[in-house]
């Protein structure tokens, strides 16, 4: 069982929801950035926090082109190679971190867990568990959305439950 909860609502252009295990105390993304807190990852840290709350959320929403790391049900951010969107250009090359995330649309963006990068592919990495467990999540919200046992909010930039409630259990 897991939630599926708010993360950020605070940005101009997206909002970002998390998972939580129904046990934890903690969030999948905050478990993300709290231990590489304090680490020889500080500044990639900085530099991914930047591209998900000002790039995304408050410059230029989730556009699908931020999302072209595809890893089986998931997404791998940051997004791969160089893009330029309007007159800034990206570019992350040897990006040491992964944070996983499902777009749901250009308003509204699903964010796992993640870590340090220390493999070819997610299979050889130390990233292996999260990289599973994140594929496991989606493709079960991904379900209920299908099933319309998750609802999007569009106007609102939300999900809610098939009963409007912001409190989302996954079973």
């Amino acid at each position: 069982i897991f939630e599926l909860k708010i993360w950020d609502d605070e940005r101009r252009l997206c909002t970002f929801y998390t998972v939580q295990y129904d046990e934890d105390d903690v969030s999948e993304t905050d478990k993300f950035f709290l231990h590489l807190e304090n680490t020889e990852y500080d500044t990639a840290v900085d530099e991914l926090l930047v591209y998900l709350l000002e790039v995304m959320g408050d410059t230029h929403g989730a556009k699908s082109c931020f999302f072209n790391r595809y890893e089986n049900e998931v997404i791998g951010l940051p997004h791969q190679g160089k893009l330029a969107v309007k007159e800034i250009n990206y570019h992350f090359p040897h990006f040491p971190l992964r944070l996983y995330a499902l777009r749901i649309n250009d308003h509204i963006v699903i964010l796992f867990g993640g870590g340090v990068k220390d493999g070819t592919t997610n299979q050889t990495s130390s990233l292996h568990l999260q990289w599973v467990e994140a594929c496991r999540m989606a493709k079960k919200i991904e379900e209920e959305l299908k099933s319309n046992g998750i609802i999007i909010d569009e106007k609102n930039r939300k999900l809610t439950d098939a009963d409007g409630k912001d409190c989302i259990l996954i079973y």
